[in-house]
């Protein structure tokens, strides 16, 4: 028989909660530094270490006694220590120290500080100080055994280490050494520059000189051994990393990024992304003690950084790849990761020293002689960049700066004698609306931009009709704009599709018909061609699909009209039947050209109709009706069972490892909205829990926790929504095996909101339940995310559902200590009710509940 306990703790009165500081006995007079101490000392002992900091921070700025200040600070230290603030808590302990040099407290607080902080010769000698003035005390004596040993472990390490350095260098740099024995040593390398000490033993022995020796072979292997080792060595240590930087010199850097190397490249980057998280700070977080004081300031070094990328976004001498990283690198570091955050002034800079670089790459024509080397992804690349840096602008004045710059630029290449240059400002134009949307459609209403669209539609060269039509198909993106175009544009897209024998342009024409045909969205009634038209379109994409002759890059032109026809319901049906055709997507989806990504996506969300649907309310319904309005109708094939046969058809088909190899692109074009459109899908997938098991099993899992942390608001509610469908009915060790699982709590802890509904509550509370009776070490998990509270309150709920599911799971939790002296502290003023029930045969038993009397002690 197994015991497992639920506690239960009855609500606290608000005006109870606001009167904690008198129940713990904190006197509120808050001029006193004697007063604050004492009422630092109560949050001390409460457990409470931030309000204690606060308690002794004011009264440290009051006082002006010297014997006072020293008690508050090495306090202060003991609180520090207490939050893991190493590097604050010997901060303080000093201070204490500088006043009293006798300080046996402050003195052994500061040891501890510094050998968390790995500096053991110093808190060595801390000790040794606590052990002249107590020489008697045990305590003392016991530290210094054990911290001598350590520090002679230590030495022992590190000169090793060494000779282990300067012996793999050698192996490296020796031409004759077997080619085995330098891979090996190439990879023990890469693993010694991941470590603390081995980073900083590599950096002391002239390693960063080797590592160049090492680059300078032009051996890709020993390349990328080096600069593995580099970026280890950069990560989570500001001031190693300006020395590095300094020493191999950002033009060199942006050289190596530049090779038509996509493994170099690669490596170049993420190196150079290493960089600038340390200099700017976010980079892992580490405490290196003083040393951090050497570096003054790092805005300089990051500009710099900043120019040269933008540098190289121009360069003729740039590979494609390499353009593709700086590209990357811009739209990860430069717009501001949280809106809330005031200062954009990064962001500004590229507007005013960039911006006209990063339309050039927007407005470059692949057939054209002249063009920069670029790979299937630039372009997009450089768009999602545009728009990233016009939504992180925060008023109109500096919109319309960016407006005007987009402006000038383009009406310096529109020049009626030289067609080339008037294609290149249509191209630009084009960049811009798979951007900023609305500013591209601002630069739609320039004088002249939209006819010589549609003169270009007519013109005889291939090349003018191809950037045309791909211009007028960006355009029409609003139904507003579509309708224009239906009424001027499109006879000549259909003539273009008739008379052209060029399959890159007849294609691109037809998505342009796709797009118009769909304008209507999923409205039924809004249906812009005849009956029957949609489906022929959508046939003829199909085909293309499907036609491993043609390109890659025309066939992603493919899926994009399948994107739009698909809020059809017939053309969804028949996509689904078609296997070829998904197979066909799915591989494309799963090619290095990700600029297919946001295609793919859409059309899934369209066959699972897991798109946003906005309820009809029959009132106001019925009052459309009346006064002649239109009202949206839904499509017969819209209804619940066909959506479930799409949904069947496309698991069978294959779509989860396309979904999983889609979320795993490392890439700018992989947008949150995109990442949206994979959440939405993969809730959708996960509707039955029959289909779940099989998710699981082609990674779905894995896939589904980077799509809740990172992306849009909707999205990450939706796939945490998704994982807490497997979390409820899987084994968590086969759904998210090792350390995975322990990532999945965050997000469903996130369903506990009275924000989401009901129904995302109960199955987090499933997962959670399901979680909290593997391990404790996932028991801890859950309250440190600090679920706790959240689900003690829907234990107290009106559904009956909710309160089981949520009681079930505090019984799990229960088993924890720290959730058990939570629930019986003696602080608490209240009876907390234990509910024990016996566990036979995976059936519940009677529910025995015990009443735990904190004044008492006893149980009734």
């Amino acid at each position: 028989m197994r015991l497992l306990m639920q506690v239960k703790i009855t609500t606290c009165i608000k005006s109870e909660l606001e009167s904690v500081p008198s129940l713990l006995g904190i006197n509120k007079r808050m001029d006193d530094p004697g007063q604050l101490k004492e009422e630092g000392n109560t949050y001390f002992q409460a457990n409470d270490y931030e309000n204690a900091i606060k308690s002794y921070t004011k009264a440290i700025k009051l006082t002006k006694d010297k014997s006072l200040q020293a008690v508050l600070y090495r306090n202060r230290a003991a609180c520090f220590l207490k939050k893991e603030s190493y590097a604050q808590a010997a901060s303080d302990a000093s201070r204490a120290i500088d006043i009293n040099a006798s300080d046996i407290k402050a003195l052994y607080r500061r040891s501890q500080a510094l050998e968390k902080l790995g500096k053991l010769d110093q808190a060595f000698k801390d000790v040794q100080r606590c052990a002249t003035i107590e020489p008697h005390n045990k305590n003392f004596q016991e530290i210094l055994r054990r911290l001598g040993a350590n520090i002679q472990e230590k030495l022992h390490i590190q000169f090793s280490m060494d000779a282990r350095v300067q012996k793999m260098f050698e192996i490296l740099l020796d031409e004759n050494t077997d080619k085995e024995k330098r891979e090996k040593a190439a990879n023990n390398l890469i693993v010694l520059g991941r470590e603390e000490a081995g980073a900083e033993r590599i950096f002391q022995n002239n390693g960063v000189n080797l590592l160049m020796k090492l680059i300078e072979t032009k051996n890709v292997e020993l390349i990328l051994a080096a600069v593995r080792t580099l970026s280890g060595m950069c990560s989570g240590h500001k001031a190693r990393t300006t020395a590095i930087l300094h020493q191999l010199g950002i033009d060199s850097i942006c050289m190596w990024m530049s090779v038509d190397n996509e493994e170099i490249s690669l490596a170049v980057c993420n190196l150079l992304q290493a960089i600038t998280d340390s200099l700017s700070g976010e980079g892992k977080e580490e405490q290196h003690g003083k040393e951090e004081a050497l570096v003054l300031d790092t805005k300089k070094d990051l500009k710099i950084i900043t120019v040269h990328l933008l540098d190289m976004l121009v360069s003729k001498k740039v590979s494609g790849q390499g353009r593709d990283r700086a590209l990357n690198l811009l739209n990860k570091n430069i717009p501001r990761k949280d809106l809330r955050i005031h200062d954009n002034s990064r962001t500004l800079f590229v507007v005013d020293n960039g911006l006209k670089k990063i339309l050039k790459v927007v407005g470059q024509i692949p057939d054209m002689p002249d063009c920069l080397p670029l790979t299937e992804n630039t372009q997009m690349t450089a768009s999602i960049l545009l728009n990233k840096l016009y939504d992180d602008l925060r008023c109109d004045s500096e919109r319309d700066h960016f407006r005007e710059i987009c402006e000038e630029y383009i009406k310096s290449k529109i020049d009626p004698q030289d067609m080339d240059k008037t294609l290149h400002a249509i191209s630009i134009v084009s960049g811009v609306l798979q951007g900023p949307f609305d500013l591209g459609n601002k630069l739609l209403g320039m004088k002249g931009v939209m006819e010589m669209m549609v003169a270009l539609c007519g013109s005889e060269r291939e090349i003018d009709q191809l950037v045309a039509v791909e211009a007028l198909i960006h355009a029409s993106t609003k139904l507003s704009r579509a309708t224009f175009i239906i009424t001027n544009g499109i006879t000549l897209l259909k003539e273009i599709y008739k008379k052209t024998k060029n399959e890159k342009i007849k294609i691109r024409a037809l998505v342009g018909l796709c797009k118009l045909g769909s304008a209507g969205g999923t409205d039924y009634g809004l249906r812009q061609f005849a009956e029957g038209s949609t489906e022929k379109l959508a046939k003829q994409c199909r085909k293309w699909l499907c036609n491993t002759s043609i390109d890659t890059r025309t066939r992603k032109w493919a899926v994009e009209g399948l994107a739009y026809l698909t809020l059809d319901a017939d053309v969804k049906d028949d996509f689904v039947e078609d296997e070829p055709a998904m197979h066909a997507m799915f591989e494309l989806a799963k090619t290095s050209d990700k600029t297919i990504l946001y295609s793919v996506a859409s059309t899934l969300v369209n066959c699972t109709n897991s798109y946003e649907v906005k309820e009809l309310i029959p009132e106001l319904v019925q009052l459309a009706q009346f006064s002649k309005q239109h009202v949206p109708e839904e499509h017969p094939k819209d209804k619940k069972d066909f959506v479930v046969k799409r949904v069947k058809r496309l698991l069978k088909a294959g779509v989860v490892s396309a979904l999983t190899c889609m979320v795993k692109a490392d890439s700018a074009i992989l947008t949150d909205q995109t990442k949206e459109l994979l959440a939405r899908v993969f809730l959708a997938l996960c509707e039955d829990p029959k289909d779940r098991g099989t998710i699981v099993a082609q990674g779905g899992g894995k896939a589904l926790i980077p799509l809740a942390i990172e992306g849009t608001d909707v999205g990450k509610v939706k796939a945490s929504h998704a994982l807490a469908k497997m979390a409820a009915i899987s084994n968590p060790d086969i759904a998210f095996p090792g350390e995975r699982v322990y990532e999945v709590v965050r997000p469903l802890v996130s369903l506990l909101n009275t924000e989401r509904d009901g129904l995302q509550n109960y199955e987090a509370l499933l997962g959670l339940t399901n979680f909290s009776g593997r391990s404790d070490k996932l028991r801890q998990k859950i309250i440190k995310e600090r679920a706790l509270p959240e689900i003690e309150n829907y234990m107290f709920e009106n559904h009956d559902q909710l309160r089981q599911a949520a009681t079930e799971c505090m019984c799990n939790l229960v088993v924890n200590k720290e959730v058990l002296i939570l629930s019986v502290t003696p602080s608490s003023r209240h009876p907390v009710v234990l509910t024990f029930r016996c566990h036979r045969n995976d059936s519940w038993g009677t529910p025995i509940f015990l009443l735990y009397n904190t004044k008492t002690r006893g149980t009734h």
